[in-house]
Protein backbone atom coordinates (compact mmCIF):
# COMPACT_ATOMS: atom_id res chain seq x y z
CA UNK A 1 0.00 0.00 0.00
CA UNK A 2 1.67 3.39 -0.80
CA UNK A 3 1.47 6.48 1.07
CA UNK A 4 -1.31 8.59 0.48
CA UNK A 5 -1.27 12.79 0.74
CA UNK A 6 -4.69 12.58 2.39
CA UNK A 7 -7.46 10.74 4.13
CA UNK A 8 -10.89 10.90 5.53
CA UNK A 9 -11.97 8.73 8.62
CA UNK A 10 -15.22 8.38 9.69
CA UNK A 11 -15.93 6.82 13.50
CA UNK A 12 -18.69 5.62 15.32
CA UNK A 13 -19.53 6.42 19.09
CA UNK A 14 -19.89 4.26 21.35
CA UNK A 15 -21.91 3.73 24.58
CA UNK A 16 -19.66 2.00 27.60
CA UNK A 17 -20.41 -0.44 30.66
CA UNK A 18 -23.86 -1.19 29.68
CA UNK A 19 -25.09 -1.99 32.96
CA UNK A 20 -23.22 -4.15 34.86
CA UNK A 21 -19.80 -4.31 32.24
CA UNK A 22 -17.84 -1.42 33.51
CA UNK A 23 -14.73 -0.82 31.66
CA UNK A 24 -15.70 -3.83 29.94
CA UNK A 25 -18.38 -3.83 27.67
CA UNK A 26 -18.92 -1.63 24.58
CA UNK A 27 -21.54 -1.31 21.60
CA UNK A 28 -20.81 0.67 18.14
CA UNK A 29 -23.88 3.51 17.79
CA UNK A 30 -24.70 4.92 14.11
CA UNK A 31 -23.70 8.35 15.16
CA UNK A 32 -20.71 9.68 13.58
CA UNK A 33 -17.58 12.23 13.57
CA UNK A 34 -15.82 12.21 10.20
CA UNK A 35 -11.96 13.76 10.14
CA UNK A 36 -10.05 14.58 6.98
CA UNK A 37 -6.73 14.94 7.64
CA UNK A 38 -3.70 15.90 4.70
CA UNK A 39 -0.04 15.61 4.96
CA UNK A 40 1.45 19.58 4.01
CA UNK A 41 4.50 20.90 3.77
CA UNK A 42 4.83 22.32 7.40
CA UNK A 43 2.76 23.43 10.56
CA UNK A 44 -0.69 22.70 11.97
CA UNK A 45 -4.52 24.02 11.13
CA UNK A 46 -7.02 22.24 12.80
CA UNK A 47 -10.50 22.75 11.70
CA UNK A 48 -13.56 22.14 14.06
CA UNK A 49 -17.25 21.72 13.01
CA UNK A 50 -20.09 20.75 15.58
CA UNK A 51 -19.68 19.55 18.53
CA UNK A 52 -16.31 20.41 20.21
CA UNK A 53 -16.07 23.39 18.11
CA UNK A 54 -14.80 25.36 21.46
CA UNK A 55 -11.91 23.30 21.67
CA UNK A 56 -7.93 23.83 21.01
CA UNK A 57 -6.59 23.93 17.85
CA UNK A 58 -3.24 23.10 18.45
CA UNK A 59 -1.19 20.20 19.74
CA UNK A 60 -3.22 19.55 22.66
CA UNK A 61 -6.52 18.52 19.75
CA UNK A 62 -7.25 14.98 20.71
CA UNK A 63 -7.29 13.95 17.32
CA UNK A 64 -3.64 15.34 17.11
CA UNK A 65 -2.59 14.00 20.50
CA UNK A 66 -3.75 10.34 18.81
CA UNK A 67 -1.98 11.30 15.56
CA UNK A 68 1.01 11.66 16.87
CA UNK A 69 0.90 8.47 19.11
CA UNK A 70 0.61 6.70 16.53
CA UNK A 71 2.56 8.34 14.17
CA UNK A 72 5.29 7.29 16.90
CA UNK A 73 4.21 3.39 16.51
CA UNK A 74 4.01 3.34 12.33
CA UNK A 75 6.90 5.79 11.71
CA UNK A 76 6.55 8.18 8.18
CA UNK A 77 4.97 11.50 9.71
CA UNK A 78 4.99 14.19 7.23
CA UNK A 79 6.26 17.23 7.97
CA UNK A 80 2.76 19.01 8.57
CA UNK A 81 -0.91 18.48 9.18
CA UNK A 82 -3.89 20.11 8.10
CA UNK A 83 -7.18 18.48 9.87
CA UNK A 84 -10.85 19.06 9.27
CA UNK A 85 -13.08 17.28 12.15
CA UNK A 86 -17.27 17.20 11.49
CA UNK A 87 -17.97 15.97 14.68
CA UNK A 88 -22.02 14.67 15.60
CA UNK A 89 -20.67 12.84 18.69
CA UNK A 90 -21.91 15.60 21.24
CA UNK A 91 -19.10 16.01 23.99
CA UNK A 92 -19.13 14.87 27.71
CA UNK A 93 -22.17 12.64 27.55
CA UNK A 94 -21.07 9.45 27.67
CA UNK A 95 -21.09 8.92 24.29
CA UNK A 96 -17.67 8.18 23.64
CA UNK A 97 -16.36 11.26 21.62
CA UNK A 98 -12.50 11.22 23.44
CA UNK A 99 -12.23 7.39 22.05
CA UNK A 100 -13.99 8.19 18.57
CA UNK A 101 -11.38 10.95 18.53
CA UNK A 102 -8.81 9.00 19.71
CA UNK A 103 -9.64 6.04 17.45
CA UNK A 104 -9.77 8.47 14.47
CA UNK A 105 -6.36 10.11 14.65
CA UNK A 106 -4.53 6.97 14.88
CA UNK A 107 -6.53 5.14 12.16
CA UNK A 108 -5.51 8.36 9.83
CA UNK A 109 -1.81 8.26 11.04
CA UNK A 110 -1.83 4.63 9.86
CA UNK A 111 -3.02 5.09 6.68
CA UNK A 112 -1.19 8.14 6.09
CA UNK A 113 2.09 5.84 6.60
CA UNK A 114 1.06 3.94 4.31
CA UNK A 115 -0.07 0.88 6.30
CA UNK A 116 -3.48 -1.44 5.79
CA UNK A 117 -5.69 -0.05 9.02
CA UNK A 118 -7.21 -3.15 8.96
CA UNK A 119 -4.42 -5.17 9.79
CA UNK A 120 -3.28 -2.93 12.50
CA UNK A 121 -5.99 -3.36 14.01
CA UNK A 122 -3.99 -4.45 17.14
CA UNK A 123 -1.57 -1.89 17.18
CA UNK A 124 -4.74 0.97 17.06
CA UNK A 125 -6.26 -0.78 20.26
CA UNK A 126 -3.35 -0.75 22.03
CA UNK A 127 -2.71 3.01 21.31
CA UNK A 128 -6.09 4.20 21.62
CA UNK A 129 -7.15 2.38 24.73
CA UNK A 130 -3.75 3.91 26.19
CA UNK A 131 -4.94 7.30 25.59
CA UNK A 132 -7.98 6.24 27.70
CA UNK A 133 -7.06 4.29 30.16
CA UNK A 134 -9.45 0.95 29.08
CA UNK A 135 -10.60 -0.29 25.98
CA UNK A 136 -14.18 -0.96 26.17
CA UNK A 137 -14.83 2.51 23.91
CA UNK A 138 -12.03 2.53 21.57
CA UNK A 139 -12.44 -1.12 20.79
CA UNK A 140 -16.30 -0.22 19.94
CA UNK A 141 -15.44 2.59 17.87
CA UNK A 142 -12.73 0.16 16.36
CA UNK A 143 -14.52 -2.83 15.32
CA UNK A 144 -18.26 -2.02 15.70
CA UNK A 145 -20.97 -4.02 17.11
CA UNK A 146 -20.47 -5.01 20.58
CA UNK A 147 -17.28 -5.64 22.29
CA UNK A 148 -16.26 -7.10 25.40
CA UNK A 149 -12.92 -5.40 26.59
CA UNK A 150 -10.07 -6.14 29.13
CA UNK A 151 -6.25 -5.53 30.14
CA UNK A 152 -3.29 -7.42 31.57
CA UNK A 153 -0.70 -5.08 33.10
CA UNK A 154 -0.53 -2.38 29.53
CA UNK A 155 -1.96 -4.29 27.39
CA UNK A 156 -5.31 -4.16 26.38
CA UNK A 157 -7.41 -6.79 24.18
CA UNK A 158 -11.00 -7.05 22.77
CA UNK A 159 -13.32 -9.29 21.07
CA UNK A 160 -16.18 -8.07 19.11
CA UNK A 161 -19.72 -9.88 18.34
CA UNK A 162 -22.73 -9.48 15.91
CA UNK A 163 -25.54 -7.32 17.80
CA UNK A 164 -28.93 -9.49 18.03
CA UNK A 165 -31.06 -7.60 15.27
CA UNK A 166 -34.00 -7.50 17.44
CA UNK A 167 -32.16 -4.43 19.94
CA UNK A 168 -32.84 -0.99 19.02
CA UNK A 169 -30.80 1.37 21.02
CA UNK A 170 -32.63 4.92 21.64
CA UNK A 171 -30.21 7.54 23.13
CA UNK A 172 -31.78 10.01 25.70
CA UNK A 173 -29.04 13.12 25.67
CA UNK A 174 -29.02 15.19 28.11
CA UNK A 175 -28.05 18.92 28.09
CA UNK A 176 -25.78 19.07 30.80
CA UNK A 177 -22.49 17.32 30.64
CA UNK A 178 -20.41 15.32 32.80
CA UNK A 179 -17.26 14.68 33.38
CA UNK A 180 -15.76 10.91 33.65
CA UNK A 181 -13.03 12.52 36.27
CA UNK A 182 -15.90 13.77 38.30
CA UNK A 183 -18.17 10.68 38.28
CA UNK A 184 -14.92 7.92 38.73
CA UNK A 185 -14.40 10.17 41.55
CA UNK A 186 -17.78 8.84 43.17
CA UNK A 187 -16.51 5.44 42.99
CA UNK A 188 -15.69 3.74 46.16
CA UNK A 189 -12.55 2.08 46.96
CA UNK A 190 -13.98 -1.31 47.32
CA UNK A 191 -17.40 -2.70 47.49
CA UNK A 192 -19.75 -5.52 48.75
CA UNK A 193 -19.03 -8.88 48.27
CA UNK A 194 -22.61 -9.83 47.14
CA UNK A 195 -22.96 -6.37 45.00
CA UNK A 196 -19.44 -7.91 43.25
CA UNK A 197 -20.95 -11.14 42.62
CA UNK A 198 -24.44 -9.50 41.34
CA UNK A 199 -22.79 -7.35 38.96
CA UNK A 200 -20.37 -10.79 37.81
CA UNK A 201 -23.82 -12.40 36.73
CA UNK A 202 -25.13 -9.86 35.01
CA UNK A 203 -22.11 -9.49 32.89
CA UNK A 204 -22.19 -12.80 31.84
CA UNK A 205 -25.42 -12.71 30.83
CA UNK A 206 -25.02 -9.64 29.38
CA UNK A 207 -23.36 -10.78 26.60
CA UNK A 208 -25.87 -13.82 26.19
CA UNK A 209 -28.19 -11.07 25.84
CA UNK A 210 -26.58 -8.33 23.20
CA UNK A 211 -25.96 -11.49 20.78
CA UNK A 212 -28.82 -13.69 21.32
CA UNK A 213 -30.95 -13.57 23.59
CA UNK A 214 -32.54 -9.93 23.91
CA UNK A 215 -35.77 -11.09 25.81
CA UNK A 216 -32.93 -11.37 29.02
CA UNK A 217 -31.59 -7.56 28.80
CA UNK A 218 -33.71 -6.59 31.65
CA UNK A 219 -31.49 -8.47 34.00
CA UNK A 220 -28.92 -8.37 32.28
CA UNK A 221 -28.34 -4.77 32.50
CA UNK A 222 -28.74 -4.75 36.26
CA UNK A 223 -25.33 -2.93 37.94
CA UNK A 224 -25.01 -2.18 41.32
CA UNK A 225 -20.85 -1.54 41.11
CA UNK A 226 -21.22 1.82 39.53
CA UNK A 227 -24.32 3.67 38.76
CA UNK A 228 -25.87 4.15 42.36
CA UNK A 229 -22.81 5.61 43.13
CA UNK A 230 -23.03 7.97 40.68
CA UNK A 231 -26.38 9.39 40.87
CA UNK A 232 -25.34 12.26 42.03
CA UNK A 233 -23.68 13.55 39.60
CA UNK A 234 -27.18 12.88 37.28
CA UNK A 235 -30.10 12.89 39.26
CA UNK A 236 -32.04 13.34 36.19
CA UNK A 237 -30.73 11.10 34.12
CA UNK A 238 -30.49 7.93 36.62
CA UNK A 239 -34.23 9.08 37.76
CA UNK A 240 -34.79 8.73 33.69
CA UNK A 241 -33.30 4.84 34.05
CA UNK A 242 -35.64 3.88 37.18
CA UNK A 243 -38.77 5.35 34.86
CA UNK A 244 -37.50 3.14 31.85
CA UNK A 245 -36.80 0.02 33.88
CA UNK A 246 -39.70 -0.23 35.98
CA UNK A 247 -42.11 0.08 32.66
CA UNK A 248 -39.53 -3.03 31.51
CA UNK A 249 -36.91 -0.99 29.18
CA UNK A 250 -33.80 -2.37 29.87
CA UNK A 251 -32.45 0.65 30.29
CA UNK A 252 -28.68 2.23 31.55
CA UNK A 253 -26.49 5.09 32.02
CA UNK A 254 -24.57 5.43 29.15
CA UNK A 255 -20.68 5.38 30.14
CA UNK A 256 -19.51 7.82 32.70
CA UNK A 257 -23.27 9.57 31.74
CA UNK A 258 -24.95 11.36 31.27
CA UNK A 259 -27.04 9.96 28.83
CA UNK A 260 -29.47 7.19 29.21
CA UNK A 261 -29.25 4.65 26.50
CA UNK A 262 -32.78 2.69 26.50
CA UNK A 263 -32.20 -1.45 24.40
CA UNK A 264 -36.04 -1.39 23.10
CA UNK A 265 -37.39 -3.79 20.66
CA UNK A 266 -38.28 -1.41 17.80
CA UNK A 267 -37.06 1.66 18.96
CA UNK A 268 -40.22 3.25 20.39
CA UNK A 269 -40.66 4.25 24.17
CA UNK A 270 -43.80 3.84 26.37
CA UNK A 271 -45.58 6.62 27.10
CA UNK A 272 -45.75 8.86 30.71
CA UNK A 273 -42.02 9.47 30.75
CA UNK A 274 -40.27 12.58 32.00
CA UNK A 275 -38.41 13.86 28.93
CA UNK A 276 -38.30 17.05 29.56
CA UNK A 277 -34.44 18.48 29.05
CA UNK A 278 -33.59 14.85 27.04
CA UNK A 279 -33.22 14.98 23.10
CA UNK A 280 -34.74 11.69 21.93
CA UNK A 281 -32.17 9.66 19.37
CA UNK A 282 -32.56 6.48 17.73
CA UNK A 283 -29.19 5.16 17.28
CA UNK A 284 -28.82 2.01 15.04
CA UNK A 285 -26.30 -0.51 16.54
CA UNK A 286 -23.22 0.80 14.13
CA UNK A 287 -21.46 -3.03 12.52
CA UNK A 288 -18.47 -2.24 11.36
CA UNK A 289 -16.26 0.45 13.22
CA UNK A 290 -14.06 2.72 11.89
CA UNK A 291 -13.69 3.47 8.02
CA UNK A 292 -10.87 4.83 5.95
CA UNK A 293 -10.89 6.40 2.85
CA UNK A 294 -7.22 7.03 1.13
CA UNK A 295 -6.93 9.83 -1.71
Amino acid sequence: MGRPTEVRVRVPASSANLGPGFDSLGLALALYDEVDVAAVADGLTVEVDGAGAGVPRDERHLVVRALRRAFAVFGDAPSGLHLRCRNAIPHARGLGSSAAAAVAGAAAAAALAGRDVAAESDALLQITAGMEGHADNAAASLFGGFVVAWNNDDRFDAVRADVHPGIAPVALIPEVESSTATTRGLLPATVPLADAAFTGSRAALAVLAFTRRPGLLLPATADRLHQEYRRPAYPESAALVDGLRAKGVPAVISGAGPTVLALTADGTLPSGLDLHGFTVMGLPVDPFGVTVEVS
